[in-house]
Parts: structure tokens; sequence; C-alpha cells
């Protein structure tokens, strides 16, 4: 019998980790694309196979013509334009069941082969409850633009990613347990620091999905100051009462999500200043050099996705960048705790 929380148990995580990377960024496209309403039903089985044949197509197009997506905004669509966005979201849902089968079938069969310990299997089970989690979040998602408006609730496309965000995170956490089980005591003012960071990186990517979710992006499309010069445009705070300017106004929800991105650099710069009272290991060091890297490299990003208006590419690159910033803080934190 193979020893418990083997490399074969690593491997298995870290095959969940990318994939749900891969899932993030077909996400993404689906969004930027303004594909997530072409599937308007969802079949566990057999919506596994796309249409085949013209009968097939020209069902699965019928049933998008009942709904506000085709009525308000594509009834210029033909069936050719249809399948275009239809991909997108196909491959998006056909990833999640693929990475429920990753995660189920092996798990079942390493709890068989008794090859976890019983920490990890109390942390694989509230995994799985995260990634069931997150397949419901993303129907109650797509049934918001199912009736009314043509487009779906900014605030559910915003749980839909960070929880994407958070099991992806939380999967690299328990990895980081078994890859680096003989930990030095934590470096506790450190860790807090890093915890703060954590938190407004978070608050940060909700942001970022609130930005995507309203099409923010494509207003103000200036840096280092919003339209007609000003730091603040009058169009981010015409709301009342106020609060809704950053919860429902997408000028005021776009100066957020820039506004936000200096204290994201602040806190990351804090933190690498910090770090250097202090003694580190070469991984510690390694963790706090990437986000120092990584914070540069998303910010610019961020500044010419503004610039550009958002080009496909552009908007892609700009998400694989938070990504890989959470990563790296999830990776940091890790060593800088029990």
């Amino acid at each position: 019998m193979k020893t418990k929380d083997n490399k074969s148990v690593i491997y298995w995580l870290l095959s969940g980790c990318l994939l749900i990377f891969i899932m993030v960024i077909v996400g993404g496209i689906t969004r930027l694309t303004d594909s997530g309403l072409s599937i308007s039903n969802y079949k566990l089985i057999t919506g596994t196979i796309p249409p085949v044949g013209d009968q097939e197509w020209q069902d699965a197009f019928d049933l998008y013509k009942q709904y506000p997506e085709y009525q308000k905004l594509n009834n210029h669509f033909t069936i050719e334009d249809f399948k275009s966005i239809y991909f997108w979201e196909w491959l998006h849902r056909l990833i999640g069941r693929v990475i429920g089968l990753v995660f189920i079938f092996p798990f079942i069969y390493f709890l068989i082969r008794k090859q976890l310990t019983k920490s990890t299997i109390k942390k694989c089970i509230v995994l799985l409850g995260l990634g069931a989690f997150q397949g419901f979040l993303g129907w109650y998602m797509v049934k918001s633009g199912l009736v009314d408006m043509p487009d779906v609730s900014h605030f559910r496309l915003a749980a839909h990613l960070i929880t994407a965000f958070m099991t992806f995170a939380a999967t690299l956490w328990v990895a980081l347990d078994l890859m680096y089980p003989d930990r030095k005591p934590a470096n506790k003012p450190m860790k807090n620091i890093i915890i703060i960071g954590y938190l407004v990186l978070i608050f940060q990517i909700i942001y970022g999905a609130f930005v995507a979710g309203l099409k923010a992006g494509l207003l103000h499309n200036h840096w280092p100051l919003m339209n007609e010069g000003q730091f603040i445009h009058f169009s981010a705070y015409v709301l009342e009462p106020f609060y809704k300017n950053f919860i429902e106004n997408p000028s005021g929800i776009q100066f957020a999500h820039r506004t936000t991105a200096y204290l994201v650099v602040f806190c990351i710069g804090l933190i690498w200043w910090k770090s250097k009272k202090f003694s580190l290991t070469d991984l510690q060091k390694t963790g706090i050099n990437s986000l120092l890297l990584l914070v540069v490299v998303q910010f610019v990003l961020g500044v010419f996705t503004i610039l550009l208006q958002v080009p496909l590419w552009l908007g892609i690159a700009h998400q694989i960048g938070a990504f890989f910033l959470l990563s790296a803080m999830t990776f940091t934190l890790h060593r800088f705790s029990k």
C-alpha cells in the first residue's frame, strides 16, 4: 500500500488547480464574447454533447430565440452567429463537468486505497462542496439573464467568479500542505500584513467582476484620470442614495476598481518592504518577489485594458494576471503560516 498523502495525491490536486485555471480563462472569454446566455437550459448528461446536425442546431437556436438576449439584442443573428457564441458557453460547461469528474473519481479511489489522512479527507470534502456550490452559482447566474433583461446580474457574476478563485486558492493550499508538511513557526507580523493584502486583492477581484458584468471598462478610457481630466468623474456619483454608485453605477464601479488597484500595489509594496526586516527562507523570498513582479504586470495590463477599451485578448490577459497574483498571494501566505 502506498503512503498516505503521497505524490499522486499532490498531482491530483494540482491538476484540479490547472483545470480551474483553464475554466476561469474560458469563463472570461465567454463573458467578453457575450456567450453566457446562449444555452438557456441545463442538462447534466445530454448537455455534454453539442447539437449534431442541422435540425438539432435549429432546435437550439429556436430555444435561444425565446429569451430576452435574442429578442432585445441579437434578433439579427443567423444560426452561424449563434453557433459562435454557443461554442464558448458549451466549452465552459464541459470543463466544469470534467472538473467534477477529476475531483470525485480520484477522491473515491484514494479513499478506497486509504491514501489520504483524516485531515486531508476533511479538506477534500470542503473542496468538493466548493466545487458543487460553484456549479450552482453558474446556473443561478445564467438564470438572471433569462427573465427580463438580456444580461446576467453583475452580483451573481461576481459571486460565481470569486467562488472559482477561492476554490482554486483552497485547492492550492491543500496541495501546498502536502508538498511542505514540515513548516516552521509562523511569522505573525508578516502573516497579518499578507492577510490584509489578500483581503484587498479579493475585494479588487470582486470589483473586477462588477466591471465586467456592467461593461464598465468601456467607460472613461483614460489614465491616470477619468474623462474630462477628472480624478472622479461626476457621473460616478449621480445615483441616490450615494452608496448605490459603488454597487450599481458602472462609472462609480470603474472608479472603485481603478482606485483599489493603487491600494493593491501599496499593500504588496508594504509586504515587500516589511519583509526586509526579517530573515527569510528562499521560498518566502520567492513568494514576495513574485508578488512584486506580478502586481506591476497586472497594474500595467489594467491600464492598457482601460486605454484600449477592453479588447478580448487584453481582457483575458488581465483576468489571467489576477489569477496569477492570487496564486502568488496564496503561496506567500502559506509560506508565512504555521
